[in-house]
């Protein structure tokens, strides 16, 4: 039997299986041991024992006879399958009153419930019998006699915190005693899992420890260790507070993950349940971050006042969404773009040399993640250089003027001048020249060489020349002299050169024009000489052309003397063919003639 269980301290225990409801504690009453061959009149209808009810903690009632109850002597518990009892002392119904045997040598006391298990604070119920009525209860705690009667006595226990084992005593005569086992239970105050690390490297052990404070009976109180609702170990509490550890190998699937520890008092052996209560989880982030193939990417020498693009690249890694990239130019931080492609990422930005910074820097670039960080520096040589001086002693001249043409480079800077002459290469350099109408939009280029940090960098100039000269109206621009058919679509192409550009006009000794550059119709009216005029500010150049134009009639004479001359030569071998046969068929004709006369001289000759 049980005493009454209290509410958890806590209200995040929980039961997990519901706890019985405590019987309620009667008196025992006390019944003689009988022994062999002695008859007693209160057993006349029965058996000198009673079986005891398991289930429900009572003794059976056999009608017609008293009410029978065990004694609860330590060495008489029931066994889980029930028991037999020997009966000590009985009840009469009948005058209320308890019997004693006469032949009772032994068993003067006990007390009920012989044992008991209560919540810490709680409050329990003993009672106890004796053979005489000088009896009473031995307790540290205070304590309350709520009932009595004929040699037994009901005490109440309040406030209980601890374990305890009061002792029921009587004096008949001699002092006899018993006990009754008390168990205070209680839930842990404390359940926490100690904080994780806030990043653990993917590979390496992570211990779990979960601290318990406070709980009782220790002996049914278990830690259990889980990551998720998977569990990972499970050990008893050992010691006050109790520490429990447990190595896991830290995986990519971890990250994430929720750890917690849970306590467990299992007083299902008791009667009562199984009460349940859990830490708060803690998220573990795991994280791979590799010693090499980290890449900085960006050109040597950077022109002050000029951008261009970095690149930093990083592979295998883990989570790479969850890297953080820092990019500088010493101490100026770069606007990076993180883009990521799996377990890589990839981080770009503008750098931009300043004027007045101008030497060799650091770039860094620098990825962090689970505390830790990858570093790789570039040395970028910031520098200026200024474009070449070129300069035309005049940019438009006339045709036959001398003209002057410099090149000249900021030190430490050396020029080549296009067009002229080969020569050791120095700061500066020119050439001198009389202006020809071949030099018009001529280009001069300036080329300007300076060495950074053992590489050329170039720069250039072109300024272009422009020459004034008369118009010419050369053979190869203006042929002069064209034949074409009537009816033909043709295009009369004539240039005149000079600068300014003259103007062009080709007409005849009737006034009539020829058109230039533009495709027309030809008919025979155009043919004929024209003379063409170039002019400009610089002067006058003229040029005869000649077109011929081929009429269609002329065409159609020499087909028809063609065919004339087809048909008489058809005709006239047709005759002679005819003449030929003719003749051939005479003189056939003849020399047959010849050869019957012949023979017919010769019939006349011969004799008879």
């Amino acid at each position: 039997m049980v005493g009454s269980v209290g509410k958890p301290e806590s209200g995040r225990w929980t039961p997990r299986s519901p706890a019985p409801q405590t019987p309620l504690i009667r008196p025992p009453i006390w019944v003689p041991r009988l022994s062999s061959g002695v008859t007693s009149p209160l057993h006349a209808s029965s058996s000198p024992s009673v079986k005891w009810d398991r289930s429900q903690d009572q003794p059976w009632r056999i009608p017609g006879a008293a009410t029978f109850t065990r004694s609860h002597p330590r060495e008489n518990r029931p066994s889980a399958q029930g028991g037999e009892f020997p009966l000590v002392r009985g009840w009469d119904p009948s005058t209320q009153q308890s019997i004693l045997d006469p032949g009772f040598a032994g068993a003067q006391i006990s007390v009920t419930p012989p044992e008991a298990i209560i919540p810490r604070g709680g409050s329990v119920t003993v009672n106890c019998s004796a053979s005489c009525a000088e009896l009473g209860l031995e307790i540290e705690l205070s304590k309350k006699e709520v009932a009595q009667g004929v040699n037994w006595k009901t005490f109440e226990l309040s406030d209980v915190r601890e374990d305890i084992s009061p002792i029921c005593y009587a004096n008949c005569p001699n002092q006899t005693e018993s006990s009754v086992s008390i168990t205070v239970y209680g839930f842990p105050d404390l359940v926490e899992l100690e904080p994780l690390p806030s990043w653990q490297p993917v590979g390496q052990n992570l211990t779990l420890r979960c601290q318990v404070a406070g709980g009782a009976p220790r002996d049914n109180l278990t830690v259990v260790l889980l990551r998720g609702e998977e569990e990972l170990s499970r050990q008893p509490a050992v010691g006050e507070p109790a520490l429990v550890n447990h190595t896991v190998e830290a995986r990519r699937e971890d990250h994430g993950a929720n750890f917690s520890c849970r306590a467990e008092l299992d007083l299902r052996s008791r009667g009562l349940g199984l009460f349940q209560n859990s830490s708060a989880p803690r998220q573990l982030r795991t994280y791979v971050l590799p010693d090499t193939n980290l890449s900085l990417s960006a050109p040597r020498v950077v022109e002050a006042g000029t951008q261009v693009l970095v690149e930093c690249v990083l592979g295998g890694l883990f989570p790479a969404s969850e890297a953080q990239v820092h990019l500088a130019l010493e101490d100026h931080r770069l606007n990076a773009t993180i883009t990521y492609n799996g377990d890589s990422l990839v981080a770009r930005a503008p750098m931009q040399g300043l004027a007045g910074e101008e030497g060799t820097q650091q770039l860094v670039c620098v990825v962090a993640l689970g505390g830790r960080d990858l570093r790789t520096r570039e040395k970028v040589t910031i520098y200026s250089f200024p474009a070449p001086n070129l300069t035309l002693s005049q940019p438009e001249v006339s045709e036959g003027t001398l003209v002057s043409v410099e090149c000249e480079a900021h030190s430490p800077a050396v020029v080549t001048l296009h067009g002229a002459s080969a020569s050791r290469p120095s700061e500066r350099d020119q050439i001198h020249l009389n202006a020809s109408a071949e030099d018009n939009k001529r280009i001069f280029s300036c080329l300007a060489t300076l060495k950074v940090a053992g590489q050329m960098v170039h720069k250039n100039q072109t300024r272009e020349l422009r020459v004034l000269y008369g118009p010419r109206l050369d053979k190869r621009d203006c042929s002069g002299n064209w034949t074409w058919p009537e009816g033909s679509k043709q295009t009369a192409n004539c240039q005149a050169w000079g600068n300014p550009t003259p103007k062009l006009t080709c007409s005849r000794k009737d006034g009539a024009l020829l058109p230039i550059g533009t495709q027309m119709l030809v008919k025979r009216e155009i043919a004929g000489t024209y003379l063409c005029r170039a002019e400009s500010s610089h002067g006058k150049v003229t040029r005869e052309v000649v077109v011929n134009v081929i009429y269609h009639q002329n065409n159609v004479v020499i087909i028809i003397l063609v065919a004339a001359v087809i048909i008489l030569g058809t005709v006239g071998t047709a005759a002679y063919i005819y003449n030929r046969r003719r003749k051939i068929q005479i003189y056939e004709l003849q020399k047959k003639a010849q050869e019957a006369a012949a023979l017919k001289l010769n019939a006349l000759a011969s004799p008879p």
